[in-house]
């Protein structure tokens, strides 16, 4: 039964209907994986965005304590402040540009 089944040719696939399917499979997976990345970068970009727009700018004062019957300080700390400003591509304000492709040409000395 095991030397019948060996040599029962019944329903083999050929194998250009093989490269033909593994064929469309991989361009399939070729679009599927660029839609995944322009899917990606869409949404690191929204996160970068969201992280440019977040103020961290921040202020807190200084406080003193005096000694009893007005004999000076026991302790005094100073306040602080800093304030955020906008970052160079914060909220997609720089653009990426490229230069126009050129021929190539002879190199100069």
């Amino acid at each position: 039964m095991l030397r019948a089944l060996l040599n029962d040719e019944s329903g083999f696939i050929v194998s250009a209907e093989l490269v033909l399917i593994a064929t469309i499979l991989v361009i399939g997976l070729i679009v599927g994986l660029s839609s995944i990345q322009h899917a990606v970068v869409a949404e690191l970009n929204d996160v970068g965005d969201a992280i440019g727009s977040a103020n961290q700018s921040y202020w807190y004062s200084g406080f003193s304590a005096e000694k009893s019957f007005g004999r000076g300080l026991k302790a005094y700390t100073r306040g602080s402040a800093f304030q955020d400003t906008i970052d160079d591509c914060d909220d997609d304000q720089c653009d990426i540009a490229c230069d126009v492709p050129v021929n190539e040409g002879p190199k100069r000395r």
